[in-house]
């Protein structure tokens, strides 16, 4: 591509100075000699004159007299009448040699430029095309070929990612391993009538592996994989991505057996006949397309498709069958064991201090993805080079924890006295009810230090183990410490404050889950009155029927309220019974700021637990 572009380059060089050397050629025949009549006159009467040619114009009877001089030179005198200047020529006794009239050149006058010229617009044209191209790589958007496809082949040789560079995700390797090693023998399976699968869809939230695990593929087997984005289908002609489809499976049936790996496929595979109007035309062709070359009446051997989303419930059921996506993988947040690897993974070319416990770490960074936790590690050794340390410590993780989770810390603000005493005893009452409920925490860190959410505080939680699922105790407890903040402003000021709203929303959601999905309250029965399809499609939105009547609805809401003022009550008793801690733990704050577990825990010492109080 380079070298054509260079011969294209060469040539537009060429044709623009053979043009320039035209102009300038017929710059020089416009020079007109000014020898005048006079002095042709002087000159014949001197006997200068030697000989002469008349050359006639083809607007008669103008013309030119080219004189030869003894000296050797010529010039010549243009004339309005050549007759004159023959008889003025034939009284010196000098025979002048007439030349016919010149015949014009349509070609060259009038065609020859206009070639020039559009020869120098068109390897213009085609330079800037092939600039382009180079630009957006070899299987980039090429003008010459829109409808082509733009996924990108490579082998093994092409990427160093491997299966033993994914950490926490050991099941879904596993299901992963045997794609691999069907590929590579292919007679072991066969023997016993299994076939290749079609299609396996990884699905799971966000910053859970599902690249990184396509990618280890990639680097595992060894076989062409071809990569592509769920966008790179869709444009705004319709047509367009149906033919990059057909020639993606053009591409694959070469170079089989293969892998596709189509990453967001939701933006191509969305379910049809939704949103406003109907539908988008081209991109249901497109899915249309692919349905057919996935399980249609051609024949695609060889060919896997490996596709990623996080959004699988707005998938069209068409693609998600067997027989097109034969397994599903679901690739989940790891668990503390899983985190623990994937810490240790990352953490490899990263310095450790001694002082770095990353099981704890682990424990603490409950719901966190591999991205997260990469993310995590990377603000930890940044915080540590700004500190011109070689190492990374665990006070330098504890500040990239908050940093990440909650926003970096503001000390600089400034804070009336009033409102850094109103912060402390509403964490502490957070902090007392993190720490008497069972089901909960307990406390890792409480600050009164401003962060960059618009928070006065936080209180952040050590969970000892990862839960499956959750009890109606561990969500009434979650809600009773959510609402802890507010009754602590509400016993000490005997006033209340907007810092507890995201509280209040949040055990708000919490009991209208219990109420309407979970089917954990008595009054309202075991139904589910939640609409958890959360919808993402505005056409489907606004014909959507509300599942239940207004007379539900209302006691949904007197269920919702009963549940969060039996909290509230049961949550105001624990802290009035630890009002002693309270008081402790916000003057502790008050004077350091931000404490740590054992620091909380040491004011319960002398105290009994209040367990039996639930």
């Amino acid at each position: 591509m380079v070298r054509n572009g260079r011969g294209i380059n060469l040539v537009f060089i060429l044709l623009l100075g053979a043009l320039l050397v035209m102009v300038w050629t017929s710059s020089l025949n416009q020079v007109q000699d000014n020898y005048t009549e006079g002095a042709l006159r002087q000159d014949l009467e001197e006997g200068l004159v030697t000989g002469a040619v008349i050359g006639q114009n083809p607007e008669t009877p103008t013309g030119s007299v080219t004189v030869s001089l003894s000296d050797g030179r010529s010039r010549t005198a243009y004339v309005t009448d050549v007759e004159d200047a023959i008889t003025l020529l034939g009284q010196y006794e000098i025979d002048p040699l007439v030349r016919d009239v010149p015949q014009e050149s349509w070609f060259m006058n009038d065609m020859l430029p206009v070639l020039v010229m559009g020869a120098v617009f068109m390897i213009f044209f085609f330079m800037m095309m092939n600039a382009q191209n180079a630009g957006a790589g070899a299987s980039g958007n090429k003008m010459m070929n829109f409808g082509k496809s733009r996924a990108r082949m490579s082998t093994g040789k092409d990427n160093r990612i491997t299966l033993k560079d994914v950490a926490g995700l050991k099941e879904e390797k596993e299901d992963l391993e045997e794609i691999i090693d069907f590929l590579r023998e292919p007679s072991k399976y066969t023997k016993v009538g299994a076939r290749i699968p079609k299609g396996v869809l990884l699905e799971g939230p966000p910053g859970t592996g599902k690249t990184l695990l396509a990618k280890a593929i990639a680097g595992e087997a060894n076989v062409p994989f071809f990569s592509i984005s769920g966008s790179d289908f869709v444009e705004m002609f319709v047509g367009v991505g149906a033919s990059r489809v057909r020639d993606l499976f053009e591409d694959a049936k070469k170079n089989s057996p293969c892998i596709v790996f189509i990453d967001e496929i939701d933006a191509v595979a969305r379910r049809r006949g939704t949103g406003m109007g109907g539908g988008h035309d081209e991109r249901e062709q497109t899915l249309n397309q692919l349905l057919v070359e996935m399980d249609g009446f051609g024949v695609n051997e060889g060919i896997i498709v490996l596709a990623a989303t996080n959004r699988v419930d707005i998938l069209d059921p068409a693609i998600l069958r067997p027989g097109r996506f034969d397994r599903k993988i679901a690739v989940g947040t790891p668990d503390v064991g899983g985190r623990e690897d994937i810490l240790k993974l990352h953490a490899r070319n990263k310095p450790l201090a001694e002082d770095v416990d990353l099981k704890q770490v682990a424990q603490t960074t409950a719901g966190f993805t591999g991205a997260d936790l990469e993310n995590l590690l990377n603000e930890a050794a940044i915080l540590a080079a700004g500190a011109n340390r070689a190492y990374i410590s665990q006070e330098d993780i504890r500040k990239a924890f908050v940093k990440v989770g909650i926003g970096t810390e503001k000390k600089s603000r400034i804070i009336t006295d009033k409102e850094k005493k109103i912060t402390a005893f509403h964490e502490a009452g957070h902090a007392i009810l993190f720490h008497v409920l069972p089901d909960v925490g307990p406390v890792y860190t409480v600050s009164i230090i401003p962060t960059g959410s618009g928070a006065a505080g936080y209180t952040m939680p050590l969970p000892e183990r990862d839960e499956m699922f959750l009890t109606r105790g561990r969500m009434e407890q979650e809600i009773m410490v959510s609402l802890g903040g507010r009754i602590a402003e509400q016993l000490i000021f005997d006033d209340i404050t907007t810092g507890a709203s995201s509280d209040i929303k949040k055990a708000t959601k919490m009991a209208r889950m219990m109420v309407a999905r979970f089917g954990m309250s008595e009054n309202i029965g075991v139904v589910c009155y939640d609409d958890d399809d959360d919808e993402v499609f505005i056409g489907r939105d606004l014909a959507h029927a509300r599942a239940h009547s207004e007379m539900i609805s209302g006691e949904i809401d007197k269920e919702v309220k009963r549940i969060i003022d039996s909290c509230y009550e049961r949550a105001t008793e624990l802290i009035r019974e630890n009002m002693e801690a309270l008081h402790k733990c916000a003057e502790l704050l008050l004077k350091k700021e931000r404490i740590n577990r054992a620091e909380f825990e040491a004011l319960f010492e002398d105290e009994k637990p209040f367990f039996e109080n639930i």
